[in-house]
């Protein structure tokens, strides 16, 4: 049998190509890595480092690197700083909000005082709330059934309040407010009309008796804002009222009836509009 020639494997002279492709790619690694580094700035490790030196060691570097001892600032030189402007603004604005807030009390302390007798009979009750203060006067102290012509017992009373209202500044708004039974007359068509004539009425007479009547406000809300259940009667009879808000924006605080208003926490105000 004849022998197999060896064939020997053909020499690759190409292998030098691998090593050089290596050798170029760190070659441009380096260079990249070179850039980079020449690139930083020597001006700003300059500037870090002075910044460390100083933070440590309590000193202040000029731009040459020169150190410079840094003479902390007396304490006492704080306290006699002026007061900054917005500081004075604030505490002048506290000091007027206390005084509004003083005028308000008192007034409705006086209101409560000149109206104690329909106050205790559970028909007015004088509230001071966050936006001032409100007297709610049940609609049967002032007014006949289904009418808005102020009832002569109660205008006496209406000017005692208004001589108070007077002698302020506070802008006034009197609402009126209804049940929801209907009405329909030709001088009443619905509970709006009715609600806002009877306001009118009040500030009509408030005008008369000298409180000036750019400061007052009518306004009628029928049976939209109740504050008693209407499927009751007693309270269908707390809808049925006038409420006069002596507007203080200023005012701030948790509302709470007056001292002298009704001594029945939640009676209702009796009595059909």
């Amino acid at each position: 049998m004849a022998r197999r020639k060896h064939e020997e494997a053909a020499e690759n002279h190409d292998r030098w190509l691998v090593s050089y492709a290596d050798f170029i790619t760190l070659l441009f690694a380096f260079f990249v890595v070179m850039y980079a580094v020449s690139s930083v700035s020597e001006g700003k490790y300059r500037v870090l480092s002075d910044s460390l030196v100083a933070a440590f060691r309590n000193v202040t570097t000029n731009s040459r690197g020169i150190e410079m001892a840094v003479r902390p600032q007396p304490p006492a030189l704080a306290t006699v700083l002026p007061k900054p402007r917005r500081a004075a603004r604030e505490d002048k604005a506290e000091v007027q909000r206390r005084e509004v807030k003083e005028k308000m009390r008192s007034m409705a302390t006086e209101i409560a005082r000149i109206l104690q007798p329909l106050v205790k009979e559970g028909h007015v009750r004088v509230t001071e709330t966050a936006l001032g203060v409100t007297v709610e006067i049940n609609a049967s102290v002032l007014f006949a059934v289904g009418d808005a012509r102020l009832a002569p017992s109660a205008a006496n009373a209406l000017r005692s309040l208004a001589g108070v209202l007077s002698a302020t500044e506070f802008p006034v708004t009197v609402e009126g407010h209804t049940d929801d039974s209907p009405i329909s007359t030709p001088q009443f068509p619905s509970n709006w009309e009715l609600s806002v004539v009877r306001a009118s009425s009040v500030v009509r007479l408030f005008v008369e008796a000298g409180v000036p009547a750019r400061r007052l406000t009518a306004t009628g809300y029928g049976e939209q804002r109740p504050v008693g259940d209407n499927q009751t009667p007693e309270g269908r009879a707390r809808n049925r009222r006038v409420a006069i808000l002596i507007e203080a924006p200023t005012v701030t605080g948790i509302p709470s009836d007056v001292p002298l208003a009704n001594p029945v926490a939640g009676s209702p105000m009796p009595g059909r509009g």
